[in-house]
């Protein structure tokens, strides 16, 4: 295992905890500065591109969606190039998602990542949000295609 020194470690937190910025802040650009041009982001949502460019639009059909998203992160684990989290998203469904119009229900659902780093960027993420809560807070599932 390597070993890295205090204030790469706390690069590396930064690096993370500014992924969820972008999000909450609404500021996409934001992941220019903390994850490599081919950062690989596990799943790719539906029409999602690879790497940053492709989240970007992503964290916009979001904040459309709720407006007043927030990501609360509950637990952060960390090891030399290796963070784990587990945080909480929050808003209030105020725009269409998944085909599902705005409900106006304020909604709350987990999410779990794992991020993989090199330097003070993220090259890998794996997540896996609570959809299934989220439909069930909202009322509606996706319609199918």
């Amino acid at each position: 295992m390597s070993s890295l020194d205090q204030q790469q470690l706390d690069a590396q937190r930064h690096a993370v905890e500014t992924i969820y910025r972008a999000f909450s802040e609404n500021k996409p650009d934001l992941l220019n500065d903390v994850v490599t041009p081919d950062w690989q982001d596990i799943p790719l949502a539906p029409g999602q591109a690879p790497g940053p460019a492709g989240l970007k639009p992503i964290i916009a059909a979001f904040v459309s969606a709720m407006p007043d998203v927030t990501i609360i992160i509950h637990e952060l684990m960390q090891l030399p190039n290796k963070i784990a989290v587990r945080a909480e998203i929050r808003g209030t469904h105020q725009g269409e998602i998944f085909g599902i119009p705005a409900s106006g229900k304020a909604v709350s659902f987990s999410l779990h990542e794992f991020h993989h780093l090199q330097g003070d960027k993220v090259v890998t993420t794996w997540h896996q949000e609570d959809w299934l809560s989220f439909f069930h807070q909202v009322g509606q599932f996706p319609p199918v295609q």
